[in-house]
C-alpha cells in the first residue's frame, strides 16, 4: 500500500502551493536557477524571453518563464543550509508528489538546478570575479546527516582525511562531502570556471573563521583547511549551501550544482563589494549552458 504523506509532515497551502515557497506543481519547470538573495531573481529574469509568473514569500522569491525558448524559473532560497532543506525538498515534491492524493508519482521527475552565488576564496590564485565550482562540496552543517542513505552519496575516504587533518572538533556536525552531478558540471562548466573544492559553512562569522568580538573556539581551522591536500585536491572556497543542495539532490535523484564567484579573498585578505558586474555575466553563462 502506497504511504500516504500526513499534513504535518508536508504542508499544502489552500490556494495548493508548497507551504514555504509557495509554488503550485503547474508553475513548476525543469530547469530551475537558484541564488541566494531575493533581489538577484529580478536580475536573473531580467535576461528571460517571457515571464509567465512571479511569487513571493519570506525570502523565497520565484519568478518563471522562458529563456531562448527554454522554459526555466529563477528562485531565491534565502542564506544557509537550513533553508536548502526547505526549498529543494519542496520543488522535489512538486515534481514527485500528488498534491490530491498526497502519494509518490509512479515516474519520478528529474529537475536540473544550478545554484550562482558569491563566495571568498582560500587559496592566493583565485583572484576576484573568478568562477568556482564546487565539484565537490563539504558540508559543515549536518543537514544531509539527518537522512537515511548519507553514507552512499558521500565522499567517504576525503571525509575521514578531511577530519583527521583539522582534528575536527566533535562538539561540532560531522563534515560530510558530496559531488556535483558530473554531467551537470560537465554541461555548464568550461575552461573559463575553475573546478574546486567548496565548504558550505553553517554561518558567515565565527564558522567560517571570521573573528569580529567573539572569540573562535579554533581560530587556527582555517590555516588548517587552507594546508588540507587529498590527493592533490585542496579546499578552494567558502559559501553556505552547495553541500546540501548537492547531496540532498542526490539523494533525491535530481542534477544538482553551485558556481560562485570569488568576492573575497580570505588568504590575501582582498575582497570587492562591487561584485554585480561580475554575477551579471556569470549568469548569463549558466543561462545559456543550461
Amino acid at each position: 500500500m502506497a504511504r500516504i504523506i500526513p499534513p504535518s509532515e508536508f504542508i499544502i497551502n489552500p490556494d495548493g502551493s508548497a507551504f514555504h515557497i509557495h509554488l503550485k506543481p503547474e508553475q513548476l519547470t525543469d530547469r530551475i536557477i537558484m541564488c541566494g538573495d531575493p533581489g538577484r531573481v529580478n536580475i536573473i529574469a531580467s535576461h528571460f524571453d517571457t515571464k509567465t509568473f512571479e511569487v513571493s514569500s519570506r525570502e523565497f522569491h520565484t519568478i518563471g518563464g522562458t529563456y531562448k525558448g527554454k522554459p526555466i524559473m529563477a528562485i531565491s532560497h534565502g542564506i544557509g543550509p537550513d533553508n536548502i532543506d526547505i526549498v529543494i525538498t519542496e520543488l522535489d515534491a512538486l515534481a514527485n508528489v500528488d498534491f490530491n492524493t498526497r502519494e509518490v508519482k509512479p515516474e519520478h521527475r528529474q529537475l536540473t538546478m544550478v545554484r550562482i552565488g558569491t563566495s571568498g576564496a582560500l587559496q592566493p590564485e583565485l583572484s576576484l570575479g573568478t568562477p568556482v565550482i564546487a565539484e565537490k562540496s563539504i558540508g559543515f552543517d549536518g543537514v544531509l546527516n539527518y537522512y537515511a542513505g548519507r553514507n552512499e552519496v558521500a565522499d567517504l575516504d576525503f571525509e575521514k582525511a578531511f577530519v583527521e587533518h583539522t582534528k575536527w572538533n566533535p562538539l561540532w556536525a560531522k563534515p560530510y562531502v558530496v559531488d556535483a552531478d558530473p554531467s551537470l558540471v560537465a554541461q555548464i562548466g568550461r575552461d573559463d570556471m575553475v573546478r574546486g573544492n567548496t565548504i558550505s559553512a553553517v554561518g558567515f562569522y565565527g564558522p567560517q573563521g571570521r573573528y569580529v568580538r567573539l572569540p573562535l573556539a579554533n581560530p587556527g581551522l582555517n590555516a588548517s583547511i587552507e594546508a588540507f591536500d587529498y590527493k592533490g585536491r585542496r579546499v578552494t572556497n567558502y559559501e553556505m549551501e552547495s553541500a546540501p543542495l548537492q547531496g540532498l539532490g542526490k539523494l533525491m535523484g535530481h542534477r544538482c550544482m553551485t558556481v560562485c564567484s570569488i568576492i573575497a579573498n580570505r588568504f590575501t585578505n582582498d575582497a570587492n563589494p562591487n561584485y554585480k558586474g561580475g554575477i551579471s555575466d556569470l549568469i548569463t553563462t549558466v543561462l545559456d549552458r543550461i
